[in-house]
């Protein structure tokens, strides 16, 4: 059984910055493709997925302030959050396994079969 624990986030001024983990367990990497996404309301978007051989993708909005890594030891998967805005508030999800890892496919959340709890990023002005 999969299982994916997100940690790390919290309230933070703009301009600030914050480290999300997520915790991976049960999880092969035989499908490898992982995601960070937010969730604001009923809308869910992709901000950034590693796939494939460490092949990364990023929201438009997130490009040269956020980085997704992860520790392959450790089984922990990272997104480096830097110069924070208001409009990066809302409910943060980590997500593994998608059917057909691919640049089209890391940032879409109907590909994903496993997802984490959730975590709230919360950014003031």
């Amino acid at each position: 059984q999969v299982q994916l624990v997100e940690s790390g986030g919290g309230s933070v001024q703009a301009g600030g910055s914050l480290r999300l983990s997520c915790a991976a367990s049960g999880y092969t990497y035989r499908r490898y493709c992982m995601g960070w996404f937010r969730q604001v309301g009923t809308k869910r978007e992709g901000l950034a997925g590693i796939f494939s051989y460490d092949n990364t993708r990023y929201h438009e909005s997130v490009k040269g302030r956020f980085t997704i890594s992860k520790d392959n030891a450790k089984n922990i998967l990272y997104l480096q959050m830097n110069s924070l805005k208001p409009e990066d508030t809302g409910l943060y999800y980590c997500a593994a396994d998608c059917a057909y890892p691919s640049f089209s496919a890391v940032l879409d959340p109907h590909e994903y079969n496993y997802w984490g709890q959730g975590i709230y990023v919360i950014v003031s002005s």
